[in-house]
C-alpha cells in the first residue's frame, strides 16, 4: 500500500496539473465528467401563516434533510473562513491548501489539516464516495472542477448546507439547527454557529448528546480561530465559550399533523405547503384539548377549529387530543361525520324568521304532538306549554323546532345547509323531521362553516387553509336581520360558571346516545367549534355538550385573544318589538297552512302576481290588494316592509334586486303571497 505522504504528494501533483492545465485535453476531461444528481430530495414542510414550521417529513431513507432556506450570515462567514478561505476565488480546487496539507503531512508524518475545498466536500457528499484513497480523492477533484463550471458559488454552498452530516440521521444545517437548538438557522448565536461548523468534520465522534466534551472542544477551536482571524471580538468569543452544549436532540415540530398528512397526500410532489394556521395558536389549542380529554377521561378524544369568520381563514385545526394510537388519535375528528345534536336548531329558527313564520318573541307551543308516527320529545321529557321562541331556542327544546321544521320542510333546511357550505349526509335517502335534532351527518368543519355564515349576517366566506388563496363566499343561509336575531338569542345563553355573559353567541349539542358533545360559538371576529367524544362512535354515558364542550369553548376564546370582539348591532330593518306589539300573525305561531288558509273574504294579492318579473330600477313597487280586513301588513322575505296600511293600492320601497317573497297579512291574520323576481 502506498505510504500516506506519498499519496498526498500524488494528489498534490494531480491538483497542480488540473488547476494549471488549460490544454484542450484537460478541459475535455473536466467537461466529460458525469455528475451525480444535484437536485436533492428534501423533506416536505408545512409552514404557518408567518413561515414558522408546523411539521416536517423525513426523506425516503429516514434522513432529516430540509431545504436550507435563510441561514445566519455569521454562520456562513465562520464556515468559509474555517473550511475554505479562498472559496470565492478558486475553481473547485485550492492548490495552496493542498500544498499546505501535503507539507504538513510530510513534516509530521500524519495528516494535520485537510486540503479539501467546500466544493470538493460537496462532491464527496453528493456522491457519498470514499475520501482516503487517492482514486477517491482524484474523483472528488474532477467532480469539484466540473461543479464549478456548471454551478455558481451560491448553488454549491447551498448543496453543502443541504448535505453536510450532523450526526445520526441529520443532514444539512437547517435540520441540525432545529434538532440541536430548536430554532431556524437564521437565528443562530456565534456559539451555535461554531458547533455547526465543527460537527460535519466528525459528525458521530462529536455528537453533543453522546460526546459532549469532544463537541465542546471542537466548537471552542472554531471560536478561537475566528478570534484570531478577526471574525469575532474577544468579548463575543468569551460569551460564546460560556454557552452550554445541547444535551439531547429536540423533536421536530409536529403541529396540525392531520391537516399536514392530508395536504401531503393531496399533492405528493409539493415540497412546501403554506397554510393560514398560526403555529403559536395551534400549539396552545393542542395543549388545551390534550388537557380537556385527559380530564374528561373515558378514552375520550377531542377536536377543535378556530376560524376568522370575516376572511374564512382557519387559524387552528386540532384533529384529536393527541397524535398517537391512544384514544385513536390518528383519526382526524374535524373531518369525521357525526350527529350534530342540537347545534342545527339555530338554522331552523333563522329560516323561520326569514319566512315570516316566527319572530324571536312569537309565542310557540311546547306540548305533545304527533307528525304521522313521529312523536318528538324534549330532552328532559317535560313540556312547558306556551313560551317565546327566544326561550325555546335557549332551552334547546325539541318540540318547537320540529314544529317549525315541519312547516318549513326538511328539504328546505337541507338546501340551506348545502348553500351555506356544508356537506350534510343522510343515513337514508329522504330528509325527515329528525334532521333538526341531529339526524344528519356533519363534520366539525361543516358546523364551523355554517356558524361562520351565521356570524357574518347569514352569508360567510368558505373556509380555507391555503395561504394566499382568494376568499370565496358561501351561499346565503338567510337574511342579515334573521341572522342577527338568532345570534342575539344565542348571546343570551347562560355561560359556563366563571365565564362572562353576553360576549359570545354559542350553542351546545349532544347527539343521541351521548356519543358526541358539541359547542360552537362566535364573537365579532372569530368562530370556534369544539367536539368531544370517542373516535369509534361508542356512547359516553353522562356526556353533555353544555358540561364537557362549552367550558372548553370559552377557554379556547381566552387562549385566542385577551378580549372578545363585540357582537354586531342589529341591521336597520330588524323588527325589535315585544310580543304584544308584533303584527298579529307573528304574535302566536300557527303552521303555514293555518296562516294561509283561504277564506271567502281573505286578502288577495292582485299585483304583483305570483311568478312575476318586475323591472323597477330600484324604484318603488306598486301593490294592489282585494278583500281582507284593514289594517294590512306587507312582509318582504320575512321582514315588515309596510305596516298599518288601510288602503288596497299603495307603493312600497323595493326590497332589492333578486328573488323576493311578498306576503300580505290582514287584521285577522289571513294572508296572501307571491313569489317574484325584481330587476
Amino acid at each position: 500500500m502506498m505510504p500516506r505522504p506519498a499519496r498526498w504528494l500524488m494528489v498534490l501533483a494531480l491538483v497542480l496539473w488540473a488547476g494549471a492545465a488549460l490544454r484542450d485535453g484537460a478541459n475535455r476531461w473536466i467537461d466529460a465528467t458525469q455528475l451525480p444528481p444535484v437536485l436533492t430530495e428534501t423533506g416536505v414542510e408545512i409552514r404557518d401563516r408567518n413561515g414558522a414550521l408546523l411539521r416536517a417529513y423525513q426523506v425516503g431513507d429516514g434522513i432529516w434533510r430540509l431545504a436550507p432556506g435563510a441561514v445566519d450570515s455569521g454562520f456562513t462567514r465562520m464556515l468559509i473562513r474555517y473550511e475554505d478561505k479562498r472559496f470565492a476565488d478558486h475553481a473547485g480546487v485550492d492548490p495552496l491548501a493542498m500544498l499546505r496539507a501535503a507539507g504538513q503531512a510530510l513534516w509530521y508524518r500524519r495528516p494535520v489539516s485537510g486540503g479539501s475545498t467546500l466544493t470538493m466536500q460537496v462532491a464527496r457528499l453528493i456522491e457519498d464516495g470514499p475520501t482516503g484513497r487517492w482514486a477517491g480523492k482524484l474523483r472528488q477533484i474532477r467532480v469539484a472542477l466540473a461543479l464549478e463550471r456548471r454551478l455558481d458559488k451560491q448553488r454549491i454552498l447551498a448543496l453543502y448546507l443541504t448535505h453536510a452530516p450532523y450526526g445520526g440521521n441529520l443532514e444539512g444545517v437547517r435540520a441540525a439547527a432545529l434538532a440541536w437548538f430548536g430554532k431556524e438557522p437564521h437565528r443562530l448565536t456565534p456559539a451555535q454557529s461554531a458547533l455547526l461548523v465543527a460537527l460535519p468534520q466528525a459528525p458521530e465522534a462529536r455528537r453533543p448528546d453522546r460526546h459532549p466534551r469532544a463537541a465542546r472542544a471542537a466548537r471552542d477551536r472554531v471560536l478561537h480561530r475566528m478570534l484570531a482571524q478577526g471574525v469575532l471580538s474577544g468579548e463575543a468569543m468569551q460569551a460564546a465559550l460560556g454557552e452550554a452544549i445541547p444535551q439531547a436532540q429536540r423533536p421536530f415540530p409536529l403541529l396540525a399533523p392531520h391537516l399536514a398528512d392530508r395536504l401531503r397526500a393531496a399533492d405528493p410532489a409539493a415540497r412546501r405547503h403554506d397554510v393560514t394556521l398560526d403555529a403559536g395558536l395551534q400549539s396552545r389549542f393542542e395543549d388545551l384539548l390534550a388537557k380537556a380529554a385527559l380530564e374528561a377521561g373515558g378514552r375520550l378524544s377531542a377536536a377543535l377549529m378556530v376560524v376568522d369568520h370575516r376572511s374564512g381563514e382557519i387559524f387552528a385545526s386540532v384533529g384529536s387530543a393527541g397524535y398517537s394510537a391512544e384514544r385513536q388519535g390518528f383519526v382526524d375528528m374535524t373531518r369525521a361525520l357525526r350527529s350534530p345534536g342540537s347545534t342545527l336548531k339555530p338554522f331552523v329558527y333563522g329560516l323561520a324568521f326569514d319566512q315570516g313564520l316566527a319572530h324571536p318573541d312569537t309565542l310557540i307551543l311546547d306540548s305533545p304532538v304527533m307528525f304521522g308516527r313521529y312523536a318528538p320529545r324534549n330532552f328532559d321529557g317535560e313540556f312547558r306549554g306556551e313560551l317565546r321562541v327566544r326561550e325555546a331556542l335557549q332551552l334547546s327544546l325539541n318540540i318547537p323546532v320540529v314544529r317549525l321544521t315541519d312547516d318549513l320542510g326538511p328539504v328546505r333546511l337541507m338546501a340551506a345547509l348545502r348553500r351555506g357550505g356544508a356537506t350534510p349526509r343522510l343515513p337514508g335517502g329522504t330528509p325527515g323531521l329528525a334532521i333538526a335534532l341531529g339526524g344528519v351527518g356533519l363534520t366539525l368543519q361543516d358546523l364551523v362553516q355554517l356558524y361562520a355564515g351565521l356570524a357574518q349576517g347569514g352569508q360567510g366566506p368558505l373556509l380555507r387553509h391555503a395561504l394566499g388563496e382568494a376568499a370565496q363566499p358561501a351561499g346565503r343561509l338567510f337574511s342579515p336581520s334573521a341572522a342577527w336575531q338568532v345570534g342575539d338569542i344565542l348571546a343570551g345563553l347562560a355561560p359556563p360558571p366563571g365565564a362572562r355573559r353576553g360576549v359570545l353567541a354559542y350553542k351546545t349539542g349532544t347527539s343521541y346516545g351521548h356519543r358526541d358533545a358539541w359547542a360552537v360559538g362566535f364573537d365579532g371576529a372569530h368562530v370556534i367549534g369544539v367536539w368531544l367524544g370517542r373516535a369509534d362512535g361508542t356512547p359516553v354515558p353522562g356526556a353533555f355538550g353544555g358540561d364537557l364542550a362549552a367550558p372548553v369553548l370559552f377557554e379556547a376564546f381566552g387562549r385566542l385573544k385577551p378580549a372578545f370582539d363585540p357582537l354586531p348591532p342589529p341591521p336597520p330593518d330588524t323588527l325589535i318589538l315585544p310580543t304584544a306589539e308584533l303584527p298579529l300573525p307573528l304574535q302566536r305561531y300557527r303552521p303555514r297552512g293555518a296562516v294561509f288558509e283561504v277564506e271567502p273574504d281573505a286578502p288577495q294579492l292582485l299585483f304583483p302576481p305570483d311568478g312575476a318579473v318586475l323591472t323597477t330600477d330600484g324604484g318603488p313597487v306598486t301593490v294592489k290588494l282585494r278583500g281582507g280586513q284593514a289594517p294590512f301588513t306587507l312582509l318582504a322575505n320575512g321582514r315588515p316592509l309596510a305596516t298599518g296600511i288601510f288602503v288596497r293600492e299603495f307603493d312600497v320601497p323595493s326590497p332589492g334586486s333578486g328573488f323576493a317573497t311578498l306576503i300580505v297579512l290582514d287584521a285577522r291574520g289571513r294572508a296572501s303571497r307571491a313569489e317574484l323576481r325584481l330587476e
